[in-house]
């Protein structure tokens, strides 16, 4: 007996990627997903204090007045099939307890670096090579400031040559863009990657690339 396909068939669900935002205290986090967010971002800025004055890191962003005390949140969508969901996160360590939470289900991360205060990105390269998240480092550019060529600032922050390193200005949305394509497109390679040389050796991970498709949660418990 033929089956009779149903009039009407469910479209299929986007891709639902999420992507984190790192990097110190004032480097551009918040502007990055506010400049390429197609919702109005979430945003939860507070007012620097004078009780947070001796353990606040100004050095070069003397002018910032606001601080993101949990995260920033926006979405994008990369194609009709494909939306990205963006998760600044808090640049000052009293803060960094709050990564672990973001961090789940997490496809891969852009370290926002600025050439003035490249110690400050230190913590987040290493969290994410910690955990094994794919991430690349994007410079932002900030007016005025000295511009240094890239492989300068791979050196100075001991950055693998598989690790993406490129320019950005967190204004300009198609330079955030740009940078968003390059996570998802490392984050998928190494997936890829990795499911072939399982293929290879017999190996079998019902989890893999799958939990990326159309119909899953972005967020999946158990993935720490």
């Amino acid at each position: 007996m033929e089956s009779i396909a149903p009039a009407n068939p469910a479209p299929d669900l986007p891709v639902a990627l999420k992507i984190l935002v790192a990097g110190g205290f004032g480097v551009g986090k918040t502007t990055l997903v506010g400049a390429v967010s197609e919702i109005r971002p979430l945003r939860t800025e507070e007012v620097l204090s004078e009780v947070g004055r001796p353990v606040d890191r100004t050095e070069g962003v003397e002018a910032k007045t606001t601080t993101t005390v949990a995260m920033d949140f926006g979405r994008i969508d990369i194609r009709s099939d494909l939306a990205v969901y963006l998760f600044g996160t808090p640049g000052q360590d009293r803060f960094w307890f709050i990564w672990d939470e973001l961090a789940v289900g997490a496809l891969g991360a852009v370290v926002l670096a600025d050439t003035r205060r490249l110690d400050e990105c230190f913590p987040s390269v290493d969290y994410f090579e910690r955990r094994g998240i794919p991430f690349v480092v994007a410079v932002n550019c900030f007016d005025g400031t000295r511009p240094y060529p890239l492989e300068q600032v791979r050196t100075a922050l001991d950055l693998d040559l598989g690790i993406p390193l490129l320019q950005c200005d967190a204004r300009s949305t198609a330079s955030v863009r740009d940078v968003l394509v390059e996570v998802v497109e490392l984050a998928l390679g190494l997936a890829e990657q990795a499911a072939a040389e399982r293929s290879e050796q017999g190996q079998t991970d019902p989890a893999g690339p799958a939990q990326y498709r159309a119909g899953r949660p972005v967020v999946s418990p158990g993935t720490r």
